[in-house]
């Protein structure tokens, strides 16, 4: 019986040993032991995961600094606002606007809180008069910023001309930027920016902003 035997003559069992028990250790020992190499194998997974959150954030910046640093050079895009206008200062000031007619738009920077581009209309009169043009104007952040401070810089074909620009009221005097408008849309139109008729009449609310050298 495996036992030892009282002075009775009976058998006597001997206490009984955790039946887990195949290399000398109870269970609990068993228990304790698994429990620390769990433990032991938990900061890896921890140092995994910080390490996949800081290369997913350094991508992050990454990215978003590539999208600003485009954003900077690119735009004005379309309609997307642009910052600073990047190109080659021409300080000589300009008499004849003609050429702006060659261009589809011009691309003009105004001095707000920060630097604020925008791609506009501009046309040349047969005098050489170089206008900007604007529907539904008085609502519009720039030419709001640009009543406040006429100070502005206008890029064409990579070129930046630092210029004033002044707010039109005379009707005389826009009927001709108008009509200068028309005349160059008939040929530089596109899907984006379409052309109207020639002879349609200046609409109520446009507005329009002569430049000039500064």
């Amino acid at each position: 019986m495996g036992g030892r035997l009282t002075k009775y003559g009976h058998a006597c069992e001997q206490p009984k040993t955790d039946r887990l028990s195949v290399t000398g250790r109870t269970s609990s020992e068993w228990y304790d032991e698994f429990a620390m190499s769990a433990s032991d194998q938990a900061p890896p997974v921890s140092k995994s995961r910080g390490a996949f959150l800081k290369f997913a954030l350094i991508g992050l910046a990454v990215v978003a600094a590539g999208a600003a640093l485009t954003w900077l050079f690119s735009c004005p895009c379309g309609p997307v606002p642009g910052g600073y206008l990047f190109g080659s200062v021409i300080e000589e000031p300009v008499k004849d606007w003609s050429f702006a007619n060659q261009v589809p738009l011009c691309q003009i920077q105004i001095n707000a809180v920060l630097p604020h581009a925008i791609n506009l209309n501009c046309m040349a009169t047969p005098q050489g008069n170089l206008y900007l043009s604007c529907s539904n104007c008085e609502p519009k952040y720039w030419s709001r910023a640009v009543l406040k401070n006429p100070v502005s810089r206008l890029r064409m074909e990579g070129n930046v001309y630092p210029v004033n620009l002044t707010r039109v009221t005379d009707p005389m005097e826009m009927d001709q930027a108008w009509v200068a408008r028309v005349k160059k849309l008939q040929v530089v139109a596109t899907a984006q920016n379409p052309a109207v008729p020639v002879g349609t009449p200046r609409p109520e609310r446009w507005w329009t902003f002569r430049v000039e050298s500064r």
